[in-house]
């Protein structure tokens, strides 16, 4: 086994690159829909990097690791340098070329919509776990049709999530009245941040899991659901977050749901602090792949 330092550069240090592979991770250097600090195009990168400090062993609490599952780093995939429609309906296409499961890296949230069109192509409107700091459905991006804070929004009326079966998880930034009660009045269920450091882990996961249900899932993160302590390089920071420990265990608990696909999107390395954010990011995927078994 090599040391950690030596370990190949990509997602944790898998020799695979090929295609066809049950679970495959990508990255999406995409971040022109950022409406604050730009940077998360360097996500992929820095998360891949990170993630070497989690291959050396296995899972303490699945007794389990990701690398033994077929599991391939398939690189980024591209998209059109300035342009979000014709990023987007790249992105699209890539993901929906990907025979297996897809892990995604990003990359700003905007890249979570063509992902969720390429899975709903193939699901069906999907139950969505989100854990952000924002609810992310604004009608537009202080007037552009798209961006990171529209994503949602926009997969809502598309029918490609059906929000009954979604869940929101952290959320505490300040938002208009209208946008919250729209939000809510689609069915969308909202679970503060305070709800959560309130009620505690296993309430989260109770919920998560009796919003969920039993149909096909799609699980997004944006690492800014985590506290700016907990993880600083991202591009929309804000306080009173999820800790990485209770990020975490709820992942760890989530297992049995019936899951088509992840992403842990807006890490931001060039305000990261120690790859702090990066490694958070790395565990988040390490974690829900810990969620299935080899075979």
């Amino acid at each position: 086994m090599n040391p950690t330092f030596a370990t190949p550069p990509t997602f944790l240090g898998t020799a695979r690159t090929g295609a066809g592979a049950r679970f495959s991770v990508a990255g999406i250097p995409h971040d022109i829909g950022t409406t604050n600090r730009a940077g998360s195009r360097f996500g992929p990168a820095a998360i891949r990097a990170a993630s070497r400090m989690l291959c050396d062993g296995v899972n303490p609490y699945h007794w389990t690791s990701p690398t033994a599952l077929d599991l391939a780093d398939i690189g980024d995939f591209e998209i059109a340098l300035g342009d979000i429609a014709e990023s987007l309906r790249r992105i699209e296409a890539q993901a929906g070329a990907v025979a297996g499961q897809l892990v995604a890296l990003g990359g700003d949230h905007t890249v979570t919509l063509p992902l969720l069109r390429a899975a709903a192509r193939r699901a069906g409107p999907l139950g969505l776990v989100h854990f952000d700091a924002h609810v992310d459905t604004w009608p537009d991006s202080f007037g552009q049709p798209m961006g990171h804070g529209s994503v949602f929004y926009h997969a809502i009326r598309e029918g490609l999530v059906d929000p009954r079966r979604m869940i929101q998880v952290a959320i505490r930034s300040p938002v208009q009245r209208e946008v919250w009660d729209w939000t809510v009045g689609q069915g969308v269920t909202i679970l503060t941040a305070e709800d959560c450091h309130r009620t505690g882990v296993d309430a989260v996961v109770d919920r998560i899991r009796g919003v969920a249900g039993d149909g096909a899932t799609y699980l997004t993160f944006d690492i800014d659901a985590l506290d700016p302590s907990q993880a600083p390089g991202t591009g929309t920071p804000e306080i009173g977050g999820l800790w990485t420990w209770q990020a975490q265990a709820i992942i760890r608990r989530l297992g049995g749901i019936d899951w088509r696909g992840m992403d842990v999107v807006e890490v931001s390395p060039p305000y990261d602090l120690a790859e702090i954010t990066a490694l958070a990011a790395a565990t988040m995927a390490f974690e829900y792949l810990s969620l299935f078994r080899p075979g």
